[in-house]
């Protein structure tokens, strides 16, 4: 099999931007990360197209949209692919498969999003088609209500946990500050997060609206390149896939149990074999915090600590950006914000960059070897990457 490398990348803001659509926010990106990558338009084999729509754009067949930026792309294979949140790294995914199974030796992966022209009512019931409608699709406060019943199990098996989920959203907002791309650069406190007010009201009980993620306007995009092309195009730069996996479960959060991410687990489990390391070998973690409650859960599916005890990881310091394995130092979908099919294309680029030094006020003193967790759904679709620092 052939295997692929992370060479270049672009990355917009995140947050309410004046591109009207999507092929424009496609066009901010697909050009520069092909110039980062130091490789000619002409030289990319094949565009892949992360977005999970649901109704935000009524431009529903993106594949070919890159074309209108990059006119040298015309007549390459370009493909879209949706898997709810997580669709940004289902055409990463789809890329390196490209790339192992021969087809090519390098890939524009590019995860797109604009959410902010719908209205509130809309951009809930858009969301909600991440869930079982059947089942969940009547669930007050939209997608946050499907996670706020997460957390009231959650609550009643293993106790209060407002405060834990207050110091993950203190962490986060206070990374975002370092994040240039980040929606809010804000170190909102401890106290602000942890106490429900007029400028943090509940969303639905008991997620409070520093508990949730943010509304988010965004494209990112990378350059996949075939590992001996990127040793040759860009040694320093060649960040390289230990392991990808993904698992899907069941859609329906009521033939599961909702305390745990139990396909997430497997995800991390399967991709910590595969790559030939355990969880204390990894520098650092990107993970999926689209609420609070979720990063708390992800902890647990990691193997930080037991189930029940997410909350340790947090009070303990341990996902900090000196802690034992510092967990969303770019801010996460938190502080960075959520355009939904971009997230996963950006969490890899997030992580390339600490692997390459680049990540500038974002830059741990250790990043040899980073995760990624990228989520669709209430934990159906789970994809992780384990990415090593280029030799």
């Amino acid at each position: 099999m052939n295997e692929s490398c992370i060479v270049g990348w672009a990355h917009s803001p995140f947050g309410k931007l004046e591109e009207p659509d999507v092929e424009s926010l496609i066009g901010r990106v697909a050009a520069a990360a092909i110039a980062d990558a130091a490789v000619t338009p002409s030289e990319i084999d094949g565009v892949f197209i992360g977005t999970f729509n649901a109704g935000f754009s009524r431009q529903c067949f993106p594949a070919s949209l890159a074309m209108n930026a990059v006119p040298e792309l015309r007549f390459k294979p370009a493909t879209t692919y949706e898997n709810a949140c997580a669709s940004g790294s289902a055409a990463v995914h789809g890329g390196r498969d490209f790339i192992a199974a021969g087809r090519g030796r390098f890939a524009l992966v590019i995860g797109v999003e604009k959410m902010t022209a719908a209205t509130p009512a809309e951009i809930a019931d858009h969301l909600l088609a991440a869930s079982y409608r059947r089942e969940e699709g009547e669930i007050p406060g939209g997608f946050a209500g499907v996670f706020a019943r997460i957390a009231q199990s959650y609550f009643q098996r293993y106790g209060e946990q407002s405060d834990a989920l207050a110091a993950i959203a203190a962490k986060n907002h206070k990374n975002g500050v370092d994040n240039p791309y980040a929606q809010m650069r804000r170190d909102l406190g401890y106290e602000f997060c942890r106490t429900v007010s007029e400028k943090n009201p509940y969303v639905v009980p008991p997620l409070r609206r520093t508990d949730c993620s943010l509304v988010s306007d965004g494209a990112a995009a990378l350059v996949l390149a075939e590992a001996e092309a990127a040793r040759a195009l860009a040694p320093g730069r060649a960040v390289r896939f230990r392991a990808a996996l993904h698992v899907n479960d069941l859609l329906p959060l009521s033939r599961r149990d909702p305390t745990r991410f139990e396909a997430a687990a497997l995800a991390w489990s399967r991709a910590l074999a595969e790559a030939d390391l355990t969880l204390d070998d990894l520098s650092f973690v990107e993970t999926h915090d689209c609420f609070t409650i979720a990063e708390l859960l992800e902890y647990e599916a990691m193997g930080l600590t037991p189930p029940g005890q997410g909350a340790r990881a947090v009070f303990a310091g341990w996902t900090a950006p000196g802690g034992r394995l510092p967990v969303n130092r770019s801010g996460g979908l938190k502080a960075k914000g959520h355009p939904v099919g971009a997230t996963g294309v950006s969490m890899h680029i997030m992580a390339a960059m600490q692997l390459t030094g680049e990540a500038g006020a974002m830059q741990l003193p250790r990043a040899e070897v980073g995760g990624v967790f990228n989520m669709g759904g209430a934990g159906v679709a789970n994809y992780v990457s384990i990415l090593e620092r280029p030799h």
